[in-house]
């Protein structure tokens, strides 16, 4: 038996954040918590959506105390922000941070029971929906507002905690090209590679089946089109990007990653890494190792991504077009080709061993080890 969770509704296209009012008020809400960064805030990204929110009378209190990668701390305070406020949904603006936090929130204040941020790790047994969250998306990457994870930093213990709950799904999202039209060519990049990873590692994950390929390999299609021109900030490659990390985290969020997000989640903890910029670095390395476990997929992840001919390449050329189709895309948009200037080797044997614990790593479809994984990093380096 495969489940596939997915929002109750979806709206697409520039333009698409008007539509927030009428979500809120057919379904009854009367106040809002906002949960976005402070980035956003600054540079009026934010003010995009509250300035919807003012227009149409509805009364909101702004939560913008969430890091990149965010932690316990931002999670409790939003937790005790939102009890204050007197609110019944949230809107949660900006990138996999912004509404990792806001479904962590969520599930708390329906699950107090799970108060203890830490107990939420993993597939946590909540029996509530969390609070309505209305997901409006300002990156092409995450998809955070399509999943049922999210992750949140623990920074006592210097680790990213990967939680799975098909309670914490936002009841909207609203993927709006406009709003991710101010990204800098460096974060476009980098969440785009990460979108791109995603489509790749939930194709060729163990959990991988006929629906879940479909939205897949259109993903990459997409993707692969679309990110050279988000990167030049033209309106096709926004709305391109737009679209496709969304059906790549319609897919993902349903079958599960690999060893890519297991490997790239440590760097995050330990270095603050980007976590798009991390995926990318690692992605071809990994797509090389994993190769002997994906039978003929390969084949069509490069035909996906304009290869041509690979239909009368043999299975040893069509990997290699596969992987050698990721890294020109990588190196076309700028990332860095590996971890010379992030990982330190003393810090190798703790990044493996968080690697192989990581929630994401028993979905690859190659059978890994610590020491595979550790071999893995220092080939980076």
């Amino acid at each position: 038996m495969n489940r596939f969770v997915l929002n109750e509704t979806s709206y697409h296209g520039a333009g698409a954040i008007n539509s927030i009012p009428e979500e809120i008020k057919g379904r009854g809400f009367k106040k809002v918590l906002v949960a976005s960064d402070p980035d956003l805030v600054k540079f009026g990204v934010t003010k995009k959506v509250t300035d919807v929110l003012d227009n149409a009378g509805i009364e909101y209190t702004l939560y913008s105390d969430i890091k990149p990668n965010p932690t316990i701390q931002n999670v409790q305070h939003g937790v005790e922000v939102f009890k204050e406020s007197g609110a019944d949904c949230i809107v949660a603006i900006g990138g996999g941070s912004s509404m990792d936090t806001a479904k962590a929130v969520g599930i708390i204040i329906n699950n107090p029971e799970f108060a203890d941020v830490r107990s939420l790790e993993g597939v946590a047994p909540t029996k509530n929906k969390a609070v309505p969250i209305i997901a409006v998306p300002t990156t092409a990457g995450t998809a955070a507002e399509v999943t049922i994870n999210y992750v949140i930093t623990d920074v006592e213990k210097n680790r990213k905690m990967v939680c799975v709950d098909v309670h914490d799904i936002p009841v909207v999202a609203v993927v709006d090209p406009d709003m991710m039209s101010t990204m800098p060519k460096g974060l476009t990049a980098a969440t785009g590679m990460d979108a791109l990873t995603h489509a790749i590692e939930g194709y060729i994950t163990k959990g991988a089946w006929a629906l879940s390929d479909m939205f897949h390999l259109k993903a990459i299609e997409i993707i692969s089109k679309s990110l050279r021109g988000a990167v030049d900030n033209t309106p096709e490659g926004r709305e391109g990007m737009a679209l496709g990390q969304y059906v790549a985290g319609m897919g993902f969020s349903n079958v599960g990653l690999g060893i890519v997000h297991s490997m790239a989640h440590p760097l995050g903890a330990l270095y603050d890494t980007p976590h798009g910029v991390a995926n990318a670095i690692i992605l071809p390395t990994v797509m090389e190792y994993n190769a002997p476990a994906t039978g003929d997929k390969y084949k069509y992840i490069a035909a996906a991504m304009g290869v041509e001919g690979t239909e009368n390449m043999t299975v040893d050329e069509y990997r290699k077009a596969a992987v050698d189709a990721v890294k020109k895309l990588s190196k076309d948009v700028g990332i860095p080709a590996d971890l010379k200037e992030i990982v330190k080797p003393e810090d190798v044997p703790f990044l493996a061993q968080s690697a192989y614990d990581d929630a994401c790593r028993p979905g690859n479809p190659r059978d890994t080890s610590v020491e595979e994984i550790a071999e893995l990093y220092k080939s980076l380096m």
